[in-house]
C-alpha cells in the first residue's frame, strides 16, 4: 500500500503559479503511476494529468495541456504538478492518486490509493 499527502495549494491571482506537491510513503514507490485529478464545487472529479512510474510517459487533460507540467522525483517519493498561467476554472480541491502499474490513466475509478486533497483558489 502506499499513503499519499499533497501539500502546496493556496490562493492565488489569475495568471500566477502554483506547485503542488504529493508525498507518498512506502519503499515502492517507483513501481506506481500517479495521477493528479481536481473537483470544482458541485461539479465531478476530473483527470488532470497522470505520469508512468518511470516518468517517460506523461498525459494531460486538454483543459491544462501547456499550462500544466507533471513530474516525480523517485529518490523523494514524490510527484509533483506545476501550474502556470492559472484561471480561475482552476479553481478545485487538487487530489493525488497512485495505481501501482507502469502507466497512468484519465480513469479515476482505475486508481486505488488517494491523499486527502490541497485546496487550489484562483481569483480573478
Amino acid at each position: 500500500q502506499v499513503q499519499l499527502v499533497e501539500s502546496g495549494g493556496g490562493l492565488v491571482q489569475a495568471g500566477g503559479s502554483l506547485r503542488l506537491s504529493c508525498a507518498a510513503s512506502g519503499r515502492t514507490f517507483s513501481t506506481y503511476a500517479l495521477g493528479w485529478f481536481r473537483q470544482a464545487p458541485g461539479k465531478e472529479r476530473e483527470f488532470v494529468a497522470a505520469i508512468s512510474w518511470g516518468g517517460g510517459s506523461t498525459a494531460y487533460a486538454d483543459s491544462v495541456q501547456g499550462r500544466f507540467t507533471i513530474s516525480r522525483d523517485n529518490t523523494k517519493n514524490t510527484v509533483y504538478l506545476q501550474m502556470n498561467s492559472l484561471k480561475p476554472e482552476d479553481t478545485a480541491v487538487y487530489y493525488c492518486a497512485a495505481r501501482r502499474t507502469y502507466t497512468g490513466t484519465s480513469f479515476l475509478n482505475e486508481y486505488p490509493y488517494w491523499g486527502q486533497g490541497t485546496q487550489v483558489t484562483v481569483s480573478s
